[in-house]
C-alpha cells in the first residue's frame, strides 16, 4: 500500500504519520521533545534534538508500517524558532524558541526604526516578540560575537530538510513567520535583514508547499530507517499545515487549534493585514491564512490541573460538573492572557486574571470560566477579522487536544453563535504536511483535490443553543471590559 508522511515537529513532540489517499491513517512513530525554561520568559531547544526526536519518530513509524511503501515525506514544523548554524549547519547556540519573550524590547526598537505599520505591511505581522526577525535584532544587541560566527539561520522545517536532503531548503509557509519575509514579494526582505547585519543568502531558500526539495541521502536513510532516494517535499508551518488539513479553503470555514497555544484561521484569496489577526502565506496552494492567536491554550489548562488543583486528571473528573454550572460559570472570569496577549491587543506585558471569586465557588467553576474566557477571546478576534475583510465565517472546525472536550467545543459554539465541528484528524499538522508530499508526488492536480480526498472527516457537530448564546452575549460585554481596566497595572517583576 502507497503512503505519504507527514513529519511535524512541535514544540513538545515529533509524530511521524502515514497516509493514504483517503487521509487514512496507516502508521505512526513518536518521541517527545524537552525544552528549557530560562526563567525571564526565555525558552530555547536544541537543534540536534529535533534530528534525533525525527528520527525516533520515523524509526517507529517504519517499523509499525507492515506492507506500506513510502512515496514521500513533508514537514510541518513549530514556527517562529530560529536557530544560528555555523557553515557545516552544526548550531552556534541553542534555538530560541517562539514562545521566548526577551526581544520586546528590541520590536519596540525595530518598530521605531522602520514604523510599525511599515513592518506590519512587509511581514504581515504586527512587531511583537514572536517572529525570528526580533530574536535576531536580540542577538545583534547582546551576542553579536555568536551571531557573526553564524554562517547560517534555519527554522525547524530548513534545519530538518538540510539533514534529510542535504539541500538547505524550506517551504514559503515555514519562513514566513519568521517575520523576515516580504509576504507581497513573496522573498526575504533585504532591507529588515540588513538593519541587523544579515544577509538573505545566511536562510534557507523558500519553496513553495508541495515542491519537491530532494531526496533522502544515504546517511539520512540509515539514521531514520527510511528508503534512500525518498522524494523530500516543502511542507508548511504546523499552524498552516492544520488548516489545510481541515479544507481551510472551503469558503465560510475556519479552523481552531485547541493546542498548547490557540491558533485559529481564515482563509483569504488577497493579501490583506490588520490589527486583529496576522497574515501568513498559506501551505495549501495560493492564498493566505489570516491567524487569531492566543499563547496560553491547553498549556493554561495543564497548570489549572496540575499547578492549582493538584490532581492532573482533574479537567476529565470536573468537566461533568462544569457543564452542569449556567453560562457564565455563576460570576467567574478568567482573562487567558497568562503569556500576553498577541491578537488583537499586542501586550506582551500583559497577564491573565481571574475574578469574580466567592466562597461558593470551586474547582468546576474555575474550570467552566477557563473554557469560556478562551472562547470570549476566540469571539472577539473572530468578529474582528470579519468586521475587517468582510470574509464570512459559517462554521469553525475544532482540532488539537481541547477538541475532545464535548463542553468546550459547546461553550465555543454557544459564545460564537456559529457550529462546532470536531474533525477526526488527531493529528492536523502531521496530515496537512503528508497532503504537500502527495501533491509533490503527482497524487493529486492541486491541493483543491487533495483536500476533496484526504482531508480529515468530521466526527461531531455542536450547534449553539439560543438560550445560551443570549446569555453569554451578556457575559460578553463585561469580558470585554476586564482588559481595559488592567491594561498598565503594575506588574510584578
Amino acid at each position: 500500500m502507497d503512503a505519504v508522511i507527514g513529519l511535524d515537529c512541535s514544540t513538545s513532540a515529533v509524530k511521524a504519520v502515514a497516509f493514504d489517499a483517503r487521509g487514512v491513517v496507516l502508521a505512526e512513530g513518536r518521541a517527545a521533545l524537552a525544552f528549557r525554561a530560562l526563567g525571564d520568559n526565555r525558552f530555547e531547544q536544541d537543534p540536534g534534538d529535533w534530528w534525533r526526536a525525527a528520527c525516533t519518530a520515523l524509526r517507529a513509524l517504519v517499523a509499525a508500517a507492515h506492507g506500506v511503501r513510502f512515496i514521500g515525506i513533508a514537514i510541518a514544523n513549530q514556527r517562529e524558532t530560529i536557530a544560528p548554524l555555523d557553515d557545516a549547519f552544526r548550531p552556534t547556540r541553542p534555538a530560541i524558541l517562539w514562545l521566548d519573550g526577551r526581544a520586546a524590547d528590541d520590536a519596540a526598537a525595530m518598530a521605531s526604526r522602520f514604523g510599525r505599520d511599515e513592518l506590519h505591511r512587509i511581514t504581515g505581522k504586527i512587531p511583537d516578540p514572536n517572529p525570528a526577525l526580533y530574536k535576531l535584532a536580540w542577538m545583534r544587541r547582546v551576542e553579536p560575537a555568536t551571531l557573526d560566527a553564524s554562517r547560517y539561520f534555519a527554522e525547524v522545517h530548513g534545519y530538518l530538510a538540510q539533514r534529510l536532503t542535504g539541500r538547505f531548503a524550506t517551504s514559503t509557509a515555514s519562513a514566513d513567520p519568521l517575520g523576515v519575509f516580504d509576504l507581497k514579494a513573496g522573498a526575504y526582505a533585504d532591507e529588515l535583514l540588513g538593519s541587523i547585519g544579515l544577509r538573505a543568502d545566511q536562510f534557507a531558500p523558500a519553496l513553495p508547499p508541495g515542491s519537491v526539495i530532494g531526496a533522502l541521502h544515504a546517511e539520512a536513510a540509515a539514521e531514520t530507517g527510511l528508503p534512500e532516494g525518498l522524494m523530500v517535499a516543502a511542507g508548511g508551518g504546523d499552524g498552516q499545515a492544520a488548516g489545510v488539513a481541515v479544507g481551510l479553503a472551503a469558503p465560510g470555514r475556519a479552523y481552531l487549534n485547541l493546542g498548547t497555544a490557540i491558533v485559529s484561521g481564515v482563509h483569504s484569496h488577497a493579501y490583506r493585514i490588520g490589527t486583529a489577526f496576522r497574515t501568513m502565506i498559506s501551505a495549501g496552494g495560493p492564498g493566505y491564512v489570516l491567524e487569531t492567536s492566543l499563547r496560553s491554550g491547553t498549556l493554561l489548562c495543564d497548570w489549572l490541573a496540575r499547578d492549582l488543583f493538584g490532581d492532573p486528571a482533574a479537567l476529565t473528573t470536573l468537566e461533568a460538573a462544569a457543564a452542569a454550572l449556567p453560562p457564565g460559570a455563576d460570576g467567574v472570569f478568567v482573562l487567558p492572557y497568562f503569556l500576553g496577549v498577541m491578537t488583537p491587543h499586542w501586550d506582551s506585558g500583559a497577564r491573565g486574571a481571574i475574578l469574580g471569586l466567592a466562597p461558593h465557588h470551586g474547582r468546576a467553576h474555575l474550570l467552566r470560566a477557563l473554557f469560556e474566557g478562551i472562547a470570549h477571546e476566540q469571539a472577539d478576534v473572530t468578529a474582528r477579522i470579519v468586521a475587517a475583510t468582510g470574509l464570512a465565517v459559517r462554521e469553525i472546525v475544532a482540532i488539537g487536544g481541547g477538541s475532545r472536550s464535548d463542553l468546550w467545543c459547546q461553550i465555543i459554539a454557544d459564545v460564537m453563535g456559529i457550529p462546532v465541528l470536531r474533525s477526526a484528524s488527531a493529528e492536523a499538522s502531521a496530515l496537512g504536511a503528508a497532503m504537500a508530499a502527495a501533491v509533490a508526488a503527482g497524487w493529486f492536480a492541486d491541493f483543491t483535490a487533495c483536500a476533496a480526498s484526504m482531508a480529515g472527516p468530521i466526527t461531531a457537530r455542536f450547534d449553539p443553543d439560543p438560550g445560551r448564546v443570549a446569555a453569554y452575549a451578556a457575559c460578553a460585554a463585561a469580558y470585554r471590559t476586564i482588559y481595559p481596566r488592567l491594561a498598565g497595572f503594575p506588574a510584578v517583576p
